[in-house]
């Protein structure tokens, strides 16, 4: 069944990247709808051989619309997102806007499917460092559930927007070059340096990506119980996000099993030659739409076998952020 389809957002990077993966995937659009604010509107943005002229959003830019794709600034979903519902589409929001919201399925497609027909016309995309880390975790603790999660990120700088690669790049000449390193965005310099995920820090000394994670693999998981603490950390990586997993589980468990499992779960391929010293890497994973696992490992801190290490990496705008809108929209029609 072929649907009328908007993009709000369409000039930004996942609005771009929502193009290539529509096309890709030949997702069955009968039309198309360009939106994005009134500084990019005119511009002409090309999807599947042809060109289309961006239009500025408004709350009447919905007429006829059945699914539209969000991924402007989670300011703009809670602006306009009501009007694309009102007006029949069902939004599928890839800010934060709305995750938390009761009543709002937040939906990783490889986890929680069932969760996409209970929608009342929102549906929302979690957080990419969630996504990443949900997607190979789940099938785990589908057979031997997990008790605790301690994740550590090394997150890309695209991540932040397209003005992160441009800052990157930037820092890159200049330290090539031996000039001054000029920051613009990031609080600090991003060039051969980490630091704490540039997100606001709350009383509790946790940032908001951190608290991301914790809050919304619990209701993904539909399991309150689930205890999860994360540290993120933006790293000098143009694209794909990295995340060091340790894992607590109910009951014993071998590296051997988790592969085992991990070997036919749904979006995942296992990276893990510990002879080559081959193991998931950012640069591997971008442009993928599979997280990559690896690193695979008992946890040697503990005596019961009940603890396991994970290395992974995925692509952030991919499976972070389009791919998994898209995925959600294809099991919709």
């Amino acid at each position: 069944m072929a649907v009328n389809v908007a993009i709000v957002g369409a000039t930004g990077a996942v609005g771009q990247e929502f193009l290539t993966v529509l096309a890709e995937r030949n997702f069955p659009i009968k039309s198309i709808k360009m939106l994005a604010s009134a500084r990019s509107a005119g511009k002409t943005v090309q999807f599947a051989g042809k060109s289309y002229t961006v239009e500025e959003l408004t709350k009447d830019s919905f007429k006829d619309v059945q699914i539209a794709f969000f991924s402007a600034g989670g300011s703009i979903s809670k602006e306009f997102a009501p009007a694309a519902v009102s007006a029949g589409a069902v939004v599928v929001d890839n800010t934060s806007a709305f995750r938390m919201k009761e009543g709002v399925p937040l939906v990783v497609p490889e986890v929680n499917p069932e969760q996409i027909q209970k929608h009342n016309g929102l549906i929302a995309n979690p957080n990419c460092s969630t996504i990443i880390m949900n997607v190979p975790v789940w099938p785990l603790h589908k057979v031997n559930r997990i008790k605790r999660i301690i994740v550590s990120t090394y997150q890309a700088v695209s991540g932040a927007g397209a003005w992160g690669l441009y800052e990157l790049d930037a820092q890159m000449k200049s330290y090539a070059a031996g000039e001054p390193i000029q920051k613009e965005k990031f609080p600090h310099q991003i060039v051969g340096n980490i630091f704490s995920h540039n997100s606001k820090v709350a009383e509790n000394g946790y940032n908001e990506e951190e608290i991301k994670m914790v809050q919304e693999t619990r209701k993904i998981f539909s399991d309150a119980r689930i205890m999860v603490t994360a540290t993120c950390v933006r790293v000098p990586v143009p694209r794909a996000h990295s995340e060091s997993i340790n894992l607590e589980f109910e009951r014993p468990i071998t590296p051997q099993q988790v592969r085992d499992i991990l070997a036919k779960a749904p979006g995942v391929r296992i990276v893990d030659d510990p002879a080559a010293n081959h193991f998931p890497m950012p640069l591997e994973a971008s442009g993928q739409d599979n997280v990559l696992v690896g690193r695979i490992r008992q946890d040697i801190s503990r005596e019961d076998g009940r603890g396991i290490d994970l290395f992974v990496a995925g692509d952030q705008i991919r499976k972070g952020a389009a791919t998994n809108a898209v995925q959600i929209a294809e099991r919709l029609i």
